[in-house]
């Protein structure tokens, strides 16, 4: 094998670093979902009446709202530290499944209520998309 040949091989099986533009739009929808899950942490975290409301209103009981709070408490964590934003994206995402499970065992209505957290799971993730060279990879090979 000729050295042209190893450096080609190589550099294919390289991933590709992102460019400027998608770190920027991968920051931005990555942004969007941390601003949503800090508002709903915090307001868990202190107990907000709010949060008390639609906790209730969802079928659990008021207790839960502050374990909750710091459940996403550490999930946002994870989710913000570059080396852990994967970790963090794929705990969220399990979160957010019982979101949804709770609002389709409720009966709400689709759009508004059973598919939010999905949107933000793809907020996440098209984020980390464009951002993290390993998601990237990870994505891709998973498609081949």
């Amino acid at each position: 094998m000729s050295l042209s040949t190893l450096a080609m091989t190589s550099t294919a099986a390289a991933p590709a670093v992102p460019t400027v533009t998608a770190r920027r739009i991968g920051l931005a929808l990555l942004g969007i979902a941390v601003l949503f899950l800090t508002f709903d942490t915090v307001i868990k975290l202190m107990a907000n009446p709010m949060a008390i409301d639609g906790t209730v209103a969802l079928g659990y009981p008021a207790t839960v709202i502050r374990p909750l709070g710091v459940v996403c408490a550490v999930l946002l964590a994870l989710l913000v530290i570059p080396r852990t934003a994967p970790l963090g994206a794929l705990l969220w995402t399990g979160y957010l499944g019982g979101a949804i499970a709770t609002h389709v065992r409720i009966g709400n209505p689709l759009f508004s209520h059973v598919l939010f957290p999905v949107y933000v799971a793809v907020l996440i993730w098209g984020g980390l998309y464009l951002r993290d060279v390993r998601v990237k990879t990870l994505v891709q090979s998973m498609l081949r």
